[in-house]
């Protein structure tokens, strides 16, 4: 609600009665002011006065007043900050508020350099073929043996597996296993975009492979790579990827091992120097990083040990040391 405009009061005309009722007081105070013949004369009026400006004066001055006693009066409630304050301050946050793990902050880290890798061609028989066709199916609400969909007339979708950026021009690491014999590779990177990739090189020793993205995202980020040499077991790891599509999936573990060796089921290749990890990992992790706690990769997942025909994961998984894998890429980074 508007608040009306204040004014001052303006000077008024006084009545007839008034003012000679002022002239007869002004006449007794002061006898001198009597004009020739003894008539008496009005008082001058001051210069500039007006009635009402003293009393709004009057009025401002006592406002002032009262407020610089109030503050000269009124007790300080306030203390100074110490630095016992601002520590205490800072523990309580501490034991209060929820902060994210290692874990946690690892994979947001790594996240923007992982990719999803899907090959497509003639369908395999294989066992773990048939293992990664239910785990997708499932995983999708499908019966586990329903036929794939998804794929482009004349395509059929082989298998899923996980990539990692370690160029900026798109330069991927994956298992060769994940590629090998397909007749199309695509790759999702972590802002939706799908970009047809293509094999540039290949090392089976290590069962790795090297993929060139034809289009990749304006501010794509590669991984940061870290050495094994001090790699110990019992140091935290964790496995990014989509295990059976699904992801990008993080699990964490610790070290289990160095220098291991690990024989295919089908016993067709063995590999060696490998890092033994127990961080979940299962078909559609291969080709992910494993990375430790600062989100730099330490290997490239490549197997999970398989006792049974089942192919699920017993809490020992394999990862080729990165030295091995960026020597692939042809840019050893040690």
């Amino acid at each position: 609600m508007r608040r009306p405009a204040f004014y001052s009061r303006s000077p008024r005309t006084p009545s007839p009665a008034a003012e000679q009722a002022a002239d007869e007081a002004d006449a007794a105070a002061s006898p001198d002011t009597a004009g020739a013949g003894g008539a008496l004369q009005p008082p001058r009026a001051r210069a500039g006065w007006q009635p009402g400006r003293k009393s709004f004066a009057l009025l401002l001055v006592l406002c002032a007043a009262l407020v610089t006693g109030g503050a000269v009066w009124w007790p300080r409630q306030g203390k100074a900050i110490t630095q016992k304050d601002i520590d205490a301050a800072v523990l309580r946050t501490m034991q209060t508020a929820t902060l994210p793990s290692p874990a946690a902050r690892a994979a947001d880290i790594i996240r923007p350099s992982v990719v999803r890798v899907v090959s497509y061609g003639p369908e395999k028989a294989t066992p773990e073929a048939k293992t990664q066709k239910r785990g997708r199916n499932m995983a999708k609400g499908k019966p586990p043996e329903a036929p794939l969909d998804g794929a482009a007339p004349g395509e059929v979708e082989r298998g899923v597996g996980t990539g990692v950026v370690i160029v900026d021009k798109g330069v991927i690491l994956t298992n060769l296993h994940v590629v090998a014999g397909s007749e199309k590779i695509k790759v999702t990177f972590a802002d939706g975009l799908e970009a047809v990739a293509v094999i540039t090189g290949v090392q089976p020793e290590n069962d790795l492979a090297v993929l060139q993205a034809q289009k990749i995202p304006d501010d794509l980020i590669p991984a940061a790579m870290r050495s094994t040499a001090d790699l110990r077991p019992g140091d935290q790891v964790a496995a990014v990827g989509f295990p059976f599509g699904i992801g990008p999936s993080v699990s964490a573990g610790v070290v289990s091992g160095l220098k291991r060796s690990f024989r295919s089921p089908e016993g067709k290749q063995e590999l060696g120097n490998l890092i033994q990890f127990d961080a979940a990992a299962n078909p559609g992790n291969s080709g992910g990083p494993l990375i430790n706690m600062d989100g730099e990769v330490l290997g490239i997942v490549t197997a999970i040990l398989n006792p049974t025909q089942q192919r699920t994961f017993i809490g020992i998984g394999f990862a080729v040391p990165i030295e091995n894998a960026a020597s692939a890429a042809g840019s050893p980074p040690f």
